[in-house]
C-alpha cells in the first residue's frame, strides 16, 4: 500500500544512546557554579538515584490511579530534588544543563537515519514522532539533525505524540489512536502511515493494531533505515 506518513520513534530509531560522557561528574560541577555561583549540594550520584526513586514512586501512584504506562515530566523531577533551580526565572531554568540528559548519557543520529529522512522528504511524506520521551529529547534530536545538516524540526506537530505531554506512553493503545485519528483529520488512512521503531512491544506491535504499516529497525538500525530509505524512494 502506498505511504504517505512516517512516525519515528527517538531513542534507539533516530537517536543512539551512549553512556555518560567521560566528565560528567566535571560537568555537573560546572552548572552549579555557572547558574548558582555555588558547589553542588548532591552529588550527580546522588541526583540520579533520587530521581530514580522520585520517578518510581510517581509511576506506582498513577498506576494506582489507573494509568498503566505512566510518564513523568522531567523538569518536575529535577526541581522537585533541586529546589535551588526551581527558584530561578524562567529564562535561567531553560538555559541550565541540569534540565538537560548530558550528564546521564550520550546521543549521536543512528546511522543511516540523514539518508532515510531525505528520502522521505524526497517522496513529499509527512514526518512524525511517537515517542517516550522529555523535553530534552527534542533538544537533543534538533542537535543531531542540525550537525548533520537536516531541518531541526521536519515533524509534524499534527503526527506527533511525545509522551512527557500526556502522562502518559507506549505502549498505550491511546497513543496509536490519538496518531490514527490525527491521520484522519489530514486525509490519510492508517494503512498509508508507517511506523519506525526498535522495540516490537512499545512500537510495533500497537501500530499494528491500529492498521498501520511497520518497519523495525531491530538489533542492526543502520541496515533498517537503510530498507526504510528504499521504502521510501519506491513510495
Amino acid at each position: 500500500m502506498r505511504i504517505r506518513a512516517a512516525i519515528f520513534d527517538i531513542y534507539g530509531t533516530l537517536l543512539e544512546v551512549g553512556p555518560p560522557p567521560a566528565d560528567a561528574a566535571a560537568r555537573w560541577t560546572h552548572a552549579w557554579l555557572a547558574t548558582l555561583g555555588i558547589a553542588p549540594r548532591l552529588g550527580l550520584a546522588e541526583f540520579t538515584d533520587g530521581c530514580s526513586q522520585f520517578v518510581a514512586a510517581e509511576h506506582a501512584a498513577a498506576r494506582e490511579r489507573g494509568i498503566a504506562f505512566p510518564e513523568v515530566y522531567w523538569p518536575d523531577v529535577v526541581e522537585t530534588m533541586l529546589p535551588e533551580f526551581a527558584r530561578l526565572p524562567a529564562s535561567a531554568r531553560a538555559s541550565s544543563p541540569v534540565y538537560d540528559a548530558g550528564f546521564l548519557h550520550t546521543v549521536r543520529l543512528m546511522p543511516g537515519a540523514t539518508a532515510a529522512l531525505c528520502a522521505a522528504q524526497t517522496a513529499s511524506l509527512r514526518l512524525g514522532l511517537a515517542s517516550n520521551c522529555q523535553p530534552y529529547s527534542l533538544r537533543e534530536l534538533g542537535d543531531a539533525l542540525a550537525a548533520a545538516g537536516l531541518p531541526r524540526k521536519p515533524f509534524d506537530p499534527r503526527l506527533s505524540f511525545l509522551s512527557f505531554e500526556h502522562g502518559f506512553s507506549k505502549p498505550d493503545p491511546h497513543v496509536f489512536r490519538l496518531l490514527t485519528a490525527r491521520l484522519r483529520t489530514l486525509g490519510i488512512a492508517p494503512g498509508e502511515a508507517v511506523m519506525i521503531g526498535d522495540r516490537t512491544d512499545n512500537d510495533l506491535d500497537p501500530a499494528r493494531a491500529c492498521g498501520w504499516q511497520t518497519l523495525a529497525v531491530g538489533t542492526e538500525p543502520a541496515a533498517g533505515l537503510a530498507r526504510l530509505r528504499e521504502m521510501f524512494l519506491n513510495a
